[in-house]
């Protein structure tokens, strides 16, 4: 049996089951005529007045809702129709579709290479965890409390005692750190695991915030604080460059607040990310968990001296939030926008004829085209289905976001050239005709573009951040900047309280402390009082 130390009723956790439609076949929500949305913000069964405007949206037949009329029902609208995920029979549970794990397959292919180039090795650990690991470290417990799920009865007896369903890794992996390390030599020992979480979760949003969520975790131990503050550092770079590089997305790394920071970590760094609807995505962190957890667990060994020493830990993770942030970042009205080096497929072939005695020719410059740039490690498709007009086809692989399409008819077989469409730039503009299809030109051509294209889609979005990021240096100006939509950035040396004011006011948090910090004298925009640092306050997901 599982349950949560804050459980909804029994009824707003279950849903009658739906009825089951074939994948979407033109660009319109193919989650219409269900239940009330499992992912909706309201904790009962009765629907809160947002939900209901969704659930009559979803039913009806309309086109993706446009991102400047409504982010959030446009963002559900994407995931639907571009099949990246679909409802869990338990509110807030999603099933990641093909499409949309062959996103994260991408992410984990990336980030597995950097963890393993720097030391770590994967492994796994179990997803039961017995309640007395959670209540070992103090902050631990009073952080994750509200969102634990518990197992208390197994195989039809009451357990003894009762088991949380895993919301995160440091005590059992404290508890196996304990028994596998004895000396300085067996330091430091650093892994990584891919695995599922569950975080029982209230207001819920798709690959946002899911009742479960796939992610990596790492977590390593090492003999001195300099060496776990010189990893926790290390890895939230390596998150950072792949932000940058791979999801051409501009995040801002730095320190969280105090009261920001993981519960049982003494400092937790991020990478903070400014979605389309300029929210903050909270979108890696990495914690260095000092010694909290190896005196509350007992992780010990004998330094060089002989003497007995509490390692010093850190953890760091990233999950499928940021396929979400892909989405919120680069997407438009005609659906998804994936950076190329981050894309399952970077180019797709569309063939075109209208007469049987054109299909043969076309069909075979098309896959002779295809063969081309396989061969050249460029991630292609060939759409040769005849179910479907190229019009469709067109609209179906840009909601995809696809980054490039090549179109091939018979006058393009008979000049051996093709046509190429960008997917960052809209109608005529991002389409070039006569491109050879000789090898060697083809292959460079789409090379250049698509680096183009993720050079463009990052620009972009360094521009969107930028825009929409205000200085201020009195609370009045932070207060106006939020109101109106912006991050504030301003010196920030005020008390906890006084950041929770802000919270309570505004409906901001410190999202970071950056790393970038602008030089001279600073003034605390609430206090009036000498200030090191300046803050990022943004509203977030």
């Amino acid at each position: 049996m599982v349950a949560s130390l804050r459980l909804p009723s029994l009824t707003s956790l279950l849903f009658p089951a739906t009825t089951r439609y074939p994948a979407a076949l033109r660009r319109t929500v193919c989650l219409r005529n269900r239940p009330a949305s499992r992912f909706a913000t309201a904790t009962s069964g009765t629907a809160s007045p947002e939900t209901k405007s969704e659930v009559e949206r979803l039913r009806s037949d309309q086109a993706v809702t446009p991102r400047s009329k409504d982010f959030n029902a446009w963002y559900v609208d994407i995931i639907a129709s571009a099949e990246l995920a679909d409802y869990g029979p338990v509110r807030g549970t999603m099933v990641i579709r093909p499409y949309g794990y062959a996103i994260w397959e991408a992410i984990q292919e990336y980030l597995n290479v950097k963890f393993k180039e720097t030391g770590h090795s994967n492994m796994y650990f179990p997803q039961f965890i017995p309640y007395s690991f959670i209540e070992k470290e103090a902050s631990h417990v009073e952080g994750f409390s509200p969102e634990l799920a518990l197992v208390t009865v197994g195989g039809g007896k009451e357990l003894e005692e009762k088991l949380v369903v895993r919301p995160t890794s440091e005590t059992i992996v404290n508890h196996m750190f304990t028994q596998w390390i004895q000396s300085y030599r067996d330091l430091p020992l650093m892994v990584n695991q891919w695995a599922n979480v569950t975080r029982w979760e209230m207001r819920t949003k798709p690959f946002i915030r899911t009742l479960e969520f796939l992610w990596q975790e790492g977590h390593t131990a090492h003999a001195t604080p300099e060496e776990a503050e010189k990893e926790a550092k290390q890895m939230i770079e390596i998150y950072t460059r792949f932000a940058f590089e791979q999801t051409a997305i501009p995040v801002i790394a730095g320190r969280k607040s105090k009261l920001e920071t993981f519960a049982g970590a003494d400092i937790t760094y991020t990478i903070e990310a400014m979605m389309g609807d300029r929210k903050a995505l909270q979108a890696g962190t990495s914690h260095n968990l000092g010694q909290n957890f190896s005196r509350a667990f007992g992780t010990q060994f004998q330094d060089e001296n002989g003497e007995r020493q509490h390692v010093w830990q850190t953890s760091w993770a990233v999950s499928t939030r940021f396929v979400g942030g892909i989405i919120m970042t680069h997407g438009d009205d005609k659906g998804l926008m994936l950076p190329p080096k981050i894309a399952p497929i970077q180019v797709v072939i569309v063939p075109i004829w209208k007469k049987d005695t054109e299909k043969t020719g076309v069909l075979s410059a098309a896959s002779s085209v295809k063969e081309v740039l396989q061969t050249a490690g460029v991630r292609v498709k060939l759409d040769d289905t005849e179910q479907q007009t190229a019009g469709w086809k067109f609209n179906y692989w840009e909601m995809k976001g696809i980054p490039m399409r090549i179109e091939i008819g018979p006058r393009d077989v008979a000049s051996n050239c093709v046509v190429v469409s960008r997917r960052d730039i809209p109608g005529k503009a991002g389409k070039v005709f006569g491109i050879s299809m000789e090898p060697s030109t083809l292959v460079a051509y789409v090379k250049e573009k698509l680096d183009e294209i993720q050079s463009s889609l990052l620009e972009k979005a360094v521009s969107f951040r930028d825009s929409n990021i205000v200085d201020v240096n009195s609370y009045d100006e932070l207060k106006d900047a939020i109101s109106s939509g912006k991050w504030a950035r301003g010196p920030w040396s005020a008390s906890d309280s006084d950041e929770q004011r802000v919270k309570e006011e505004t409906g901001a948090t410190i999202r970071c402390f950056p790393f970038e910090q602008t030089q001279g004298t600073k003034t605390c925009l609430m206090t009036g009082n000498p200030a090191e640092e300046v803050a990022i306050f943004a509203k977030s997901y």
